[in-house]
């Protein structure tokens, strides 16, 4: 399938304003872009790009002063598949995970695992290892925390949303991620595009979405499998845009200043060939 994507996000800054941007499709999706994925500035800037520690595509910009607004809109193909469910998934002892995943069984800023280690062990510790205990802790955090964007709290950790029982789709990763690490699963924080695609369309404005995936051996080995709290179910069109070990490492914008938020756009729909939307409006 193909997927139309993008953004449009204004900033109002008072002054020179650094910023880094996490606005780019991680590197290995960027093969399936269909169209260019210019970042467009306006007023122009120049903008210089480089990866970050976890690979992720950065940008650097100086916001001149006053209002900057920051755009894209590209065409990306996607296998149009759900995400792999893998029942047979287990957990790799921690003695035998490769070095570049051990910092995912860290704690973090918003994963704040020494307040929920007790926790997580009274609830998770007979359930079995693998595939399923990470589904119950996802089908935990679903229950645990209410969907509420109107809520939302840039300072909440994990163990604030477990208290609080409000949030938004970066509160259900955080609190599924950091009960995940204390039971010595690996799980990174992940976020991108998912739009409304083989589910309801949601009223609500599109916004980008927070995610995480575990690192557990399946039947063709080792690798990242995506989670999501907030929804509980497998979902079509993932977009990664970045990853990390929270929302500090894939935070879509960080200005060494102030910088308002005076726009945000986000759409991400599904290109229906012209033949499959004639018969859908004929029906």
């Amino acid at each position: 399938m193909q997927i139309r994507t993008g953004y449009s996000i204004a900033f109002d800054t008072l002054g020179p304003t650094p910023m880094t941007l996490l606005v780019n499709v991680r590197p290995e999706r960027q093969k399936d872009l269909l169209t260019p994925e210019a970042v467009a500035f306006d007023p122009p800037v120049t903008a210089q790009r480089e990866h970050d520690a976890f690979g992720n595509c950065c940008t650097r910009i100086v916001a001149p002063g006053g209002r900057i607004t920051v755009s894209a809109d590209f065409v990306i193909a996607d296998r149009g598949e759900p995400d792999a469910v893998d029942p047979t998934a287990r957990q790799i002892p921690v003695q035998d995970l490769p070095a570049d995943v051990l910092p995912f069984l860290l704690g973090s800023r918003y994963c704040d695992t020494d307040k929920l280690g007790s926790l997580a062990w009274e609830l998770f510790g007979e359930v079995p290892e693998g595939w399923a205990r990470v589904q119950a802790i996802v089908d935990y955090a679903h229950e645990r925390i209410r969907f509420d964007y109107q809520l939302a709290d840039s300072t909440r950790s994990a163990h604030d949303g477990h208290a609080q029982r409000v949030g938004v789709c970066r509160d259900f990763a955080h609190l599924a991620i950091a009960l995940c690490r204390c039971m010595n699963i690996p799980a990174r924080y992940a976020t991108g595009y998912l739009g409304d695609i083989g589910v309801p369309k949601d009223p609500a404005p599109m916004d980008f979405s927070a995610w995480f995936e575990v690192y557990l051996d399946g039947s063709s080995g080792p690798r990242w499998y995506s989670f999501d709290a907030r929804h509980n179910t497998p979902r079509i069109g993932r977009i990664v845009m970045a990853y990390g070990r929270d929302a500090t490492d894939c935070a879509i914008s960080t200005s060494f200043g102030t910088a308002t938020l005076a726009k945000f756009e986000v759409h991400t729909d599904e290109i229906v060939p012209a033949s499959q939307n004639g018969l859908r409006t004929a029906a």
